[in-house]
């Protein structure tokens, strides 16, 4: 039965008994799981028919290398975490299934276990944060679950699925750490070895990594089924790094905090299972932005006509970075990336549209220092023509010789350095100077939106902050910083429904220096502080 020892992230309990579900024709003779044998005679195409491997022909051109799409967004429940569900779900006890099961999640592994439980006549209970989004209650309680909505954050919630599964004795479904659930997940690998022509030429095959029970699975059954030379490499984003820590430390990380975007595979701590399979079998971990995963998203909506979640697309970003850092373009060999799934919040598609041209290195952001003088605008735009500009900022400074101006353009050529820095030396030929901010995310996340005038606050220190969107975020944020230092400044984006954002200014007397970083630390919300920011000092300090 499940326990508080088997929910998700619970790092310092008691750890079950290994593959203890396990038949003993499933281990091998190290009393490890066979997953060849799990993955062959896995349940999952009970309930399932396998996706399509679809070749990207823009992207194939444009990369000069064969680029093939796993379809995992075509799933009944648009990802892939219905395979591992259900392959754990079906290989249940009667006494265990009528009793029924529970699991914690807010989004696909929710759906998955979701339509298990329909699937089997399996009872589920589905616990949430509250604040969830209701198109993911819905999409959950439509097929049959209960849900209950408990607690502010995951942490609360994952609490309460344990108390439940104690209580009640149901199994908890775990969303990657286990035997069953890897082996379902890694049928993604068995069809891609089936479905691609000439298999045994294939180069790589990318897997976002979230917890790892994907990649583990995929890599269990390629290392053993496809040519030797055929690598399986995870992705991960710069701000949800565990399984590449853990493997570059040689035991699991667990991380402070998580970048919310890719909420998909923002998990603190890997899976105990996935981390071992992935130590001995993963060729290695390529990390990616949230600027590049936009760009992959319309990668892929321009391929196939479908959104992608972000962690959907987190697979086809960390390709396009690995061919492009391994100098492998035109070099016609043979990758192919997991597109795992499609459950996208509509709202977030502002900011994916805003950054996907900057993912893609087609659009530039600079910042632009000129004579204040009649002309001056002309003379900028000339340098820039016959480029189309896409965001043109300026606000008169009436205390100075020089104004200040942000813009973007879109780029003519493939090569982005290459442009910029011709673009940034006819600037400087023309009595202007350009800086390039197109990786600065306090330029692109505030700045650009609040350009308006330039103040002298006396102690004024920036800081970023980052939170999960949630019912009353905003107002415990505000309530966290009255504690008697001024607010000066203060800009406020959603970013879709999961995403705040929030620059402020706060002045701080240099003998409360101490006392405010001890309370940022209590505050906890991930911050970076940007008082020594080029670009706030050229657009908002006086």
């Amino acid at each position: 039965m499940a326990s508080a020892a088997t929910i998700e992230y619970a790092s310092d309990a008691p750890k079950p008994i290994p593959y203890s579900r396990l038949a003993k024709h499933h281990l091998l003779p190290s009393d490890t799981p066979d997953y060849l044998r799990l993955i062959l005679t896995s349940k999952v195409y009970e309930i399932l028919k396998e996706t399509p491997l679809v070749y990207a022909t823009n992207l194939s051109a444009k990369l000069g290398n064969q680029i093939w799409l796993k379809r995992e967004d075509l799933q009944e429940v648009f990802s892939f975490k219905i395979r591992g569900a259900y392959n754990f779900m079906a290989s249940l006890s009667e006494e265990e299934r009528w009793k029924g099961v529970v699991t914690c999640s807010a989004g696909n592994h929710a759906q998955g276990v979701a339509l298990s439980g329909a699937r089997l006549g399996i009872p589920c209970t589905i616990v949430m944060p509250q604040g969830t989004p209701d198109i993911k209650v819905r999409n959950v309680a439509r097929l049959g679950a209960k849900v209950v909505l408990h607690g502010m954050d995951f942490d609360e919630a994952k609490a309460e699925c344990a108390r439940l599964a104690s209580v009640h004795g149901l199994v908890f479904v775990p969303p990657y750490d286990d035997p069953l659930v890897i082996a379902g997940q890694g049928t993604v690998g068995m069809e891609i070895l089936k479905q691609l022509p000439d298999s045994d030429q294939l180069a790589a095959i990318f897997a976002s990594v979230g917890g790892g029970g994907l990649v583990a699975g995929i890599a269990e059954y390629v290392k053993r089924i496809g040519s030797p030379n055929t690598q399986v490499i995870g992705i991960e984003t710069i701000d949800g790094d565990a399984m590449a820590r853990s493997l570059e430390k040689g035991e699991r990380v667990t991380l402070h905090e998580v970048g919310p975007f890719s909420d998909g595979t923002a998990v603190k701590i890997v899976g105990e299972e996935p981390f071992r399979i992935c130590k001995k079998l993963l060729d290695g971990v390529v990390k990616v932005d949230n600027d590049e995963i936009c760009a992959a998203i319309k990668d892929i909506f321009e391929e196939t006509r479908s959104i992608t979640e972000p962690a959907g697309a987190l697979a086809l970003a960390g390709l396009k970075r690995y061919i492009i850092q391994s100098n492998l373009i035109g070099a016609q060999k043979k990758f192919v990336a997991v597109v795992s799934g499609a459950n996208m919040n509509f709202d977030r598609l502002r900011f994916v549209a805003e950054r996907a041209e900057l993912g893609e290195g087609r659009e530039a952001l600079l910042s632009v220092d000129i004579p204040e003088r009649p002309g001056s605008f002309v003379a900028l735009h000339s340098v820039i023509h016959p480029r189309a500009v896409t965001e043109f900022v300026y606000r008169y400074n009436i205390s100075g010789d020089r104004a200040h101006i942000l813009l973007s353009f879109n780029l003519a050529s493939t090569s982005r350095e290459l442009e910029v820095r011709e673009v940034l030396t006819a600037l400087e030929d023309a009595d202007m100077k350009g800086h390039d901010i197109s990786n600065d995310e306090f330029a692109k996340s505030h700045i650009r939106y609040m350009i308006g005038g330039r103040q002298t606050v006396a102690n004024e220190r920036i800081f970023r902050f980052s939170f999960p969107e949630r019912p009353g975020a905003l107002r415990k944020f505000l309530l966290g910083l009255h504690k008697g230092w001024n607010i000066s400044l203060f800009h406020y984006r959603n970013h879709g429904a999961d995403l705040g954002k929030i620059l402020a200014g706060i002045q701080v007397p240099p003998g409360d220096s101490v006392a405010f970083d001890e309370f940022l630390q209590k505050l906890d919300y991930p911050y970076v502080e940007e008082t020594e920011n080029s670009v706030y000092k050229r657009f908002l300090r006086g």
